[in-house]
């Protein structure tokens, strides 16, 4: 039996849904240097069932609670057992919302990890850095060079 809901942008969602967040390890890029941080993400079921096949990943760690020990309305809660330094992922409420949803579609990834448990035997690797601000710019040397009779009617 579910409780009330209590998300007005999520009516068909309530405080006792599952859910799987994660403590990710990121980079951001300033002033030409590279910062590490750490970020709280959630883990939609599909991305859960590759991180425990033993994928690399950025994530140290995943933590299974229900949306009401993360939520309060929209207000975002730090759940117990993460660092206070860590910040919270961008649009943390609307895909908070949307992973919750993944869960309820596909109820088996439940029982990968039992509710109020962390997983930590993740396959850590920071080997490919996964930076949050990286600005992709395209200049005309990325441009192929073509053959000068490639567009010509012989």
């Amino acid at each position: 039996m579910t409780t009330a809901t209590s998300y007005q942008n999520a009516p068909d969602l309530a405080a006792d849904d599952y859910i799987v967040i994660g403590l990710a390890t990121c980079f951001v890029k300033e002033d030409g240097e590279v910062h590490q941080v750490e970020v709280i993400e959630p883990i939609p079921s599909a991305a859960l069932e590759a991180l425990l096949k033993g994928i690399p990943t950025s994530y140290k760690l995943a933590c299974a609670i229900t949306l009401g020990a993360l939520l309060d309305g929209d207000t975002p809660l730090l759940p117990d057992g993460f660092p206070e330094s860590a910040q919270l992922g961008e649009e943390f409420v609307s895909r908070v919302f949307a992973t919750a949803r993944t869960y309820k579609r596909r109820e088996t990834a439940k029982s990968l990890i039992p509710l109020g448990t962390t997983y930590t035997d993740l396959n850590y690797s920071i080997e490919r850095k996964r930076v949050l601000n990286a600005a992709r710019v395209v200049t005309k040397e990325d441009n192929i060079k073509q053959h000068s009779h490639t567009h010509k009617v012989l």
